[in-house]
């Protein structure tokens, strides 16, 4: 009868266990996420300064950085996707010249990635 009992007891404390790690790790990626956007988000705006300041090379390292960042964002995936496509055509522009375009596109990108929040 004790076996049976300390079977029962292991497998409910089994079962607890298990289940309060799953829960932590389902905050953990929530908190993960939100922090990628806010990292993502100050890339962005770096960038768009940047980019504002005619300063290329320093605006393609923030938007790099903001690209590899919003790899990590889980969420509404199409508009995951159309800001990243923002970020990238502002990039794009940004290496082409193209200010007003380049600060168009990241604007947008900013707006979205807000929107995740």
């Amino acid at each position: 009868m004790n076996i049976i009992k300390k079977m029962a007891l292991t497998f409910i404390m089994t079962i607890f266990l298990g289940a309060n790690s799953v829960i932590a790790f389902a905050e953990e990626a929530i908190n993960s996420s939100a922090a990628s956007i806010n990292e993502t988000i100050a890339h962005v705006e770096k960038g768009l300064v940047e980019v504002n300041k005619s300063d290329f090379s320093a605006a393609y390292l923030h938007l790099k950085a903001a690209r590899l960042s919003s790899e990590n964002i889980t969420g509404d995936e199409a508009i995951v996707k159309e800001a990243n496509g923002s970020v990238v055509q502002g990039q794009i522009q940004a290496k082409s010249g193209n200010v007003q375009k380049s600060a168009d596109l990241l604007n947008k990108a900013l707006k979205l990635y807000k929107s995740l929040l």
